[in-house]
């Protein structure tokens, strides 16, 4: 089933906003605060999917990894991945696509889930935003200034990282937290200085809503995402087996959009409302980077230094080990996750 296709009055709202309708049907609430968005396959096993705007669903479905589904998909659209990961700890969800940060802000507050999978993407689509006419150009002039982010995003940790590469720490600046929807509200009306986001808001707001990039994650943040599944899920044989098909599908689908850019952004810009353009942007900066990597020791070793991070500014209640959240049964012959991501050359 398919979003309905905005106006061109509609473009600078969130993509999340977008994928919330379905094909012409009314919306529907899913469990834990997501937007259903229909079902896909045939069988009698429910897989129930949590995903974010234009992720795991717009990216096998333009792949053709949603034809031959032996079970069903059940999706629900979340807005970012903290509300995703609620869903995954309220047996709502049985695993959903989230960055790198909300699993560690979920493992803190003792949900139960387990990191089953991850890719690793360049991340210059992670960024932090400031006006076109901003007087700001460079990290460390954020000192003072009123800074708009999703509490427990990717790019959360994101700004927190870029911060203290500048000499600053999250006391010399106002944390505003905001989903995307009035993120992009309060940016864009000048209620906030700054804007710490990613793609696709980032391609989206740089190409409609008068915002250029003060910074990027670039060599800051390890450019990781996950699939995080509830352990009842993998406890049980039969889902079990659809989630390691469905890694594999999205691992498939992964690779064919790095070699089908184009084709990508052209699915998603119709899937979505996004303009053309700022759907190829998205693709190029981030989306057809990513390369399915192993959950590793490394892997573990980087998220627990976001542990850390957050530990030390008191931003997360307790410290703990970020391995005791992870499974890696599905792992396989995948490669390390130091593997370079994916390049389509010149940074946008």
């Amino acid at each position: 089933m398919r979003a309905r296709h905005l106006g061109p009055a509609a473009l600078l709202l969130p993509l999340a906003l977008s994928l919330a309708g379905c094909g012409g049907a009314p919306r529907a609430q899913g469990a834990g605060g997501g937007t259903g968005s229909g079902t896909d396959g045939k069988g009698s096993l429910t897989l129930n999917v949590g995903d974010q705007k234009g992720g795991s669903e717009a990216l096998l479905r333009a792949a053709g990894e949603l034809d031959d589904l032996p079970y069903k998909i059940k999706w629900s659209t979340f807005t970012s991945g903290p509300p995703l990961l609620e869903a995954v700890n309220a047996g709502a969800v049985d695993v959903g696509a989230v960055g790198n940060t909300p699993p560690v802000f979920a493992a803190a507050a003792k949900s139960k889930i387990k990191v089953i999978a991850a890719t690793h993407s360049r991340a210059d689509g992670e960024a932090i935003l400031v006006r076109r006419g901003s007087p700001l150009k460079r990290p460390a002039q954020l000192k003072g200034k009123t800074i708009a982010v999703a509490q427990g995003s990717s790019a959360h940790y994101q700004l927190i990282a870029s911060l203290k590469k500048a000499g600053l720490t999250p006391k010399d600046v106002t944390l505003s937290y905001l989903q995307p929807a009035d993120a992009l509200a309060a940016f864009t009306r000048g209620k906030v200085d700054a804007w710490a986001v990613w793609d696709p808001y980032t391609s989206q707001a740089l190409d409609g809503a008068g915002a250029r990039v003060l910074t990027t994650g670039q060599g800051v943040v390890n450019g990781l995402g996950f699939q995080v599944a509830a352990p009842a899920a993998l406890d049980d044989k039969k889902k079990s087996a659809a989630l390691k098909d469905y890694t594999n599908r999205l691992r498939r689908a992964q690779h064919w959009v790095f070699t089908h850019p184009d084709d990508f952004a052209k699915a998603w810009a119709k899937e979505t409302g996004l303009p053309r353009k700022t759907a190829l942007d998205a693709v190029r900066r981030t989306r057809g980077t990513a390369v399915a990597v192993a959950v590793d020791k490394p892997a573990v070793a980087s998220e627990q230094r976001i542990v850390d991070a957050f530990a030390a500014q008191k931003l997360i209640p307790r410290s703990f080990r970020f391995g005791d959240f992870v499974d890696p049964r599905f792992n396989g012959d995948l490669p390390p996750s130091s593997t370079a991501p994916h390049t389509y050359g010149k940074a946008l």
